[in-house]
């Protein structure tokens, strides 16, 4: 299975820090956000990559090259400036992933300790997506889509709960997808996800799971700080990353 990190946003909420550096490239923990996913994919088993970028992306390239580093095949895809969004990014690229068989998706701005090995095993032969979804973190207390039995919902609601009782989560920005959820949108069109994603739950085509281990979106330099600091305690105290865990509802 192959594996797209998404890598092009700005980073407006991470500025000044990056003015100067791409968003995937800030260190926490004493290595870049992106490599912290990369080591994750190659102990996975997953070494074919496909990174996009826009916002200073010859960064991104002279700091990972071709992944040879971490044992992995890292093929980009340039976006112009200003990026894609989700969706146009992933239609952008694949000619890179594929147009055949389901990829995994990646957010370059999280950290996350989710099993990225179940990702070959996650999508069933009839859904377009699978979804990891975590508990509503405090900056975003709504969450985005419910979750029932394994069923992903696009019915939100600010009590925290879909119809029938089912609670929403928040979206992790890992997905599994199949390439024709894309198949509407031409390269080089600016495209979101989650208008495609309500489609496919509408159509009871999106399934997904719940996960209780580490999370963090990476979106202040605040939380970026925090970060940092949890994973160099860790470092310090000669204690791993969490090991991956994962929950369904």
């Amino acid at each position: 299975m192959k594996t797209m990190i998404l890598a092009a946003g700005r980073g407006e909420r991470m500025r000044p820090l990056t003015d100067h550096t791409p968003k995937p490239l800030l260190p926490a923990g004493g290595k870049p956000l992106i490599v912290w996913h990369l080591e994750r994919l190659a102990a996975a088993g997953l070494h074919q990559i496909v990174i996009n970028h826009a916002h200073l992306g010859r960064q991104i390239e002279a700091a990972l090259g071709n992944g040879e580093r971490w044992g992995l095949s890292i093929s980009y895809s340039p976006e112009p400036e200003g990026a894609l969004e989700t969706a146009g990014g992933i239609a952008n690229a694949l000619p890179l992933l594929g147009t055949e068989e389901p990829f995994l998706v990646v957010n370059g701005d999280i950290y996350c300790d989710w099993d990225l090995a179940h990702a070959t095993t996650a999508l069933m032969p009839a859904n377009l997506a699978h979804l990891v979804l975590v508990p509503n973190p405090q900056h975003h207390p709504q969450g985005d889509f419910s979750l029932d039995r394994g069923a992903v919902g696009a019915d939100l609601a600010a009590t925290g709960a879909g119809h029938g009782g089912a609670q929403v989560f928040t979206f992790s920005g890992i997905g599994v997808y199949r390439p024709q959820l894309f198949s509407g949108i031409r390269r080089g069109q600016a495209a979101a996800l989650a208008p495609l994603l309500r489609a496919a739950m509408t159509a009871g085509k999106v399934s997904g799971e719940l996960h209780a281990g580490r999370w963090v979106d990476v979106g202040t330099p605040q939380r970026l700080a925090q970060l940092d600091g949890e994973l160099r305690s860790l470092s310090h105290q000669g204690i791993p990353s969490p090991a991956p865990t994962r929950g369904d509802i």
